[in-house]
């Protein structure tokens, strides 16, 4: 019996994350709660520090820069020993109020975003999403991006799978399975940090990473107007470079940018083309 090929050759979904890419300019929500809650242990961290393990899950994320040489070092002089897991525990309980109360504060959508989600509608693509934030920060977040027409298909936060999150592709194929796709070739995932981009590459996705609006440039857009064009330059090429060392196949300014990247992969995807 000859077998009939599965092969896509029409795009069928878009997963985006949230913070720095839909909402929240310069990803600046979960970065300076880090710095904030970690200074409530006496502790001091920078925001380019908090930064670093951005697009993790938020327990991982603390955990990861607890092992952080100079941060455990910092803590063992400040606590007497070396970070533990209960230690993670303890500053995840006191991160998770403090992002739950200031999330509103940085839930603006991004330029363009409304008007990219709605002409990926008028193509026929479905749009699922995702994040490093537990469920209940999300549950906050997503009334106030609805309000501003934001309203993906399906959303997976960073704490509702067994499996674990990013870099691994669990959130990213949940979502698939949510939207029943087909084939993995047949989505794009959107993300501004290296362990979202990671993500989608462990899936079997197209991935399109996001420089200017997202964490690797980390500015707001009152800090880049006091930049000059060749510093922006610089920090896009920087945030460019390690987009792509993690796997990006495209990366642009913000999802503003998204469309023309959309008919490229389309186009790839026709001619036979696999992620």
């Amino acid at each position: 019996m000859s077998r009939t090929s599965t092969a896509p050759t029409e795009l069928q979904a878009v997963i985006f994350d949230w913070a720095g890419t839909l909402v929240d300019f310069g990803s600046l929500a979960p970065t300076q709660i880090f710095v904030d809650a970690f200074k409530s242990f006496d502790m001091n961290i920078s925001l380019k520090q908090a930064r670093g393990p951005m697009g993790l899950s938020k327990w991982q994320h603390i955990r990861t820069l607890l092992d952080n040489p100079e941060i455990a070092r910092q803590w063992k002089e400040c606590h007497g020993q070396l970070p533990t897991d209960a230690d993670v525990d303890a500053l995840y309980a006191r991160f998770m109020p403090m992002q739950i109360a200031k999330v509103g504060e940085y839930s603006q959508a991004i330029d363009g975003v409304q008007q990219t989600l709605a002409w990926l509608r008028q193509q026929g693509l479905k749009i699922g999403s995702c994040s490093g934030y537990p469920r209940q920060v999300l549950d906050v977040l997503l009334p106030l991006a609805a309000a501003e027409g934001i309203t993906p298909d399906h959303v997976i936060a960073g704490d509702e799978l067994p499996a674990g999150g990013r870099p691994g592709p669990y959130m990213a194929l949940a979502n698939m399975l949510a939207l029943k796709i087909s084939n993995v070739a047949a989505c794009i995932k959107v993300d501004d940090t290296t362990p979202g981009i990671e993500e989608g590459i462990n899936a079997g996705m197209w991935t399109v990473g996001i420089s200017l609006s997202g964490n690797e440039v980390g500015c707001t857009k009152a800090e880049l107007a006091q930049l000059s064009p060749e510093e922006i330059k610089a920090l896009k090429a920087l945030a460019e470079m390690r987009l792509r060392e993690a796997g990006a196949h495209y990366v642009i300014d913000s999802v503003a940018d998204l469309p023309a990247v959309v008919e490229l992969i389309a186009e790839r995807l026709k001619a036979g083309e696999r992620p």
